[in-house]
């Protein structure tokens, strides 16, 4: 039995890492492409993975301290955890549009949303609702079809996912323009 859970919990532990890093390769390149189209016009997903690729640390760090401190927030009550999240919603588009390390990504994230909390709010939890609605609804439905539901909801999960990426890439944009607007000085 202690074998078997030693097992359990290394095989968790590789798939969490593992996780984790596809995660922050597939948000980043999403980022990438995605500014590319808003700067240029066009974007190459070769260009995008390779400047994910060298932007990769940056991402695994921020990522884990903004996972680390969202989860310490919502231990305590629930709403700084959800404060958390907000803050460092932008995290991703500063490390890749503008380079920043880790740290200076979570900050760029805090200083970008800091007058558009609830812009910044309202935008998550539309994104949370239509993810809900489109990958929870099939989950549902596929529930009793085993691994084939699994992949079916894994397809789902495949296709909606990007939204967040592309939709806190727009946002970036949009707080950037108002931070460098002469209207907001």
């Amino acid at each position: 039995l202690f074998s078997l859970l030693a097992v359990t919990l290394v095989v968790a532990f590789l798939l969490g890492i593992l996780t984790w890093v596809i995660n922050a390769v597939v948000h980043g390149i999403a980022v990438k492409f995605a500014s590319d189209v808003v700067e240029k016009g066009h974007a190459s997903l070769r260009e995008s993975f390779s400047m994910t690729l060298s932007r990769l640390g940056s991402l695994l760090v921020a990522g884990l301290v903004s996972g680390i401190l969202t989860i310490l927030g919502l231990l305590l009550l629930i709403i700084p955890g959800i404060i958390i999240v907000i803050m460092f919603s932008l995290v991703v588009p500063a490390i890749m549009i503008e380079q920043k390390g880790a740290f200076e990504g979570l900050g760029r994230s805090r200083k970008l949303v800091s007058k558009r909390w609830g812009k910044t709010f309202v935008l998550l939890l539309l994104i949370g609702i239509v993810f809900l609605i489109v990958v929870g609804i099939p989950s549902l439905l596929t529930a009793f079809l085993g691994a084939a539901g699994t992949v079916i909801n894994s397809l789902i999960t495949a296709f909606v996912a990007p939204i967040f990426s592309i939709a806190t890439t727009l946002l970036y944009y949009s707080m950037v323009a108002r931070e460098t607007s002469p209207l907001q000085k």
